[in-house]
């Protein structure tokens, strides 16, 4: 069995730093072309290491790429695509921030043909809470400037923000189904480790729905994107069409291949080889990065080959989050283990999931509970 092989690229400046983001991001600082010279270095090296293979899908993530000029965008483009060639039907993606929308016109130009929009809200005051810096109009011509500029366009929203209740989120949700746009994102708000508004929770000077409520925001999405002909295809992504789904995505929930370029990226080789799944991790500081590929001719410092365990955790983890569900075959080929039947039976009696000897897949009420459920599944 062949994988697919992705390419993500990971541009880590962002014109100002959101209050719950955990990802490895700094302040734009308008040294662009060092980091892109790198990144370039980082692409010849991952091309020795993979050999002759064909790019499925590329993903330019954040950071916020959208601060990339066109020219910058199209020349890391073209290095992929003179490296390894790519599939007729690629999947070119990028992360944008509204703000950002009089440089969509030239993404397009230079080769993107999806964009993810971080909307977030059209609220004013949610967005100000969440720290971004356009606001509730900015949005909404972002949007059409994206519809006007590619072939697809998805946006994201988050709920279960602090004071919000289920009328401010219906009215925020059918806003944004009102531009009928083929793909939806929609993430229950986390607080996670190390992010300001962490902090704020740990001074009492924050404080976000509970769990009751949080999970009355999650059926008010499914219910109002059903409508909408939006269909939940992932426990947090909504698609209108197979066509429109992300198809970038898809190799993590499968447990495919992907190169990970970039400050902080992170890639895999070795899908579906027992013992053989390589993980790397590249530099994290972008000074730093550039100074390792300078020095040794590669951005990532870390590689390891994942032990069994560790690639079934991965591919549980990930596998259980999409609709069709976990393939067993795939994950007993590719790591000698199987699902914890006893806790499968436990799930499934709780009308949590279905499965049998080849799949396991979560119902609508399992996906509430999708990270404990995969825990309990993962072999020891």
């Amino acid at each position: 069995m062949t994988p697919a092989l992705g390419l993500y690229v990971h541009w880590p400046y962002c014109a100002r730093i959101c209050p719950y983001c955990d990802f490895n991001v700094y302040r734009a600082r308008g040294d662009d072309e060092a980091l892109v010279d790198a990144i370039c270095s980082d692409l010849a090296a991952w091309r020795e290491m993979t050999g002759p293979r064909t790019i499925h899908s590329v993903h330019f993530g954040g950071g916020t790429p959208s601060l990339l000029s066109p020219a910058y965008m199209e020349r890391l483009i073209e290095t992929a695509e003179r490296l390894w060639g790519f599939e007729a039907e690629i999947e070119i993606g990028l992360e944008g921030n509204p703000n950002d929308h009089a440089r969509f016109a030239g993404l397009a130009d230079a080769g993107i043909n999806r964009m993810s929009l971080g909307v977030q809200s059209f609220n004013d005051t949610a967005l100000k809470g969440l720290g971004r810096d356009h606001d509730g109009d900015t949005a909404r011509h972002a949007i059409d400037a994206a519809q006007a500029a590619f072939a697809r366009v998805s946006f994201d929203m988050i709920y279960a923000l602090e004071g919000q209740s289920l009328m401010d989120w219906r009215a925020d949700l059918e806003a944004a189904l009102s531009f009928e746009t083929g793909h939806l994102s929609l993430y229950q708000l986390t607080i996670e480790p190390g992010t300001a508004f962490e902090r704020r929770v740990m001074r009492g000077d924050l404080a976000v729905p509970d769990s009751d409520l949080g999970a009355d925001l999650y059926e008010l999405t499914q219910e109002l994107c059903a409508q909408a002909g939006l269909t939940a295809y992932e426990v947090s992504n909504h698609a209108r069409t197979p066509e429109d789904r992300s198809r970038h995505n898809r190799l993590y929930w499968r447990g495919e291949d992907w190169i990970g370029v970039g400050p902080g990226a992170h890639g895999r080789l070795g899908a579906f080889s027992h013992g053989n799944r390589l993980a790397t991790e590249a530099v994290r500081r972008p000074a730093e990065y550039i100074a390792q590929i300078k020095a040794s001719g590669r951005g990532y410092i870390e590689d390891t080959y994942l032990t069994a365990r560790e690639e079934a955790v991965e591919r549980v983890l990930m596998g259980l989050r999409v609709v069709e569900g976990l393939d067993l075959n795939r994950l007993r080929s590719a790591t000698g283990l199987d699902i914890n039947p006893g806790a499968a039976r436990a799930h499934a009696g709780q009308g949590l999931l279905e499965f049998d000897d080849a799949r396991v897949a979560l119902t609508t009420e399992g996906r509430l509970f999708a990270d404990r459920i995969a825990s309990d599944l993962t072999p020891d």
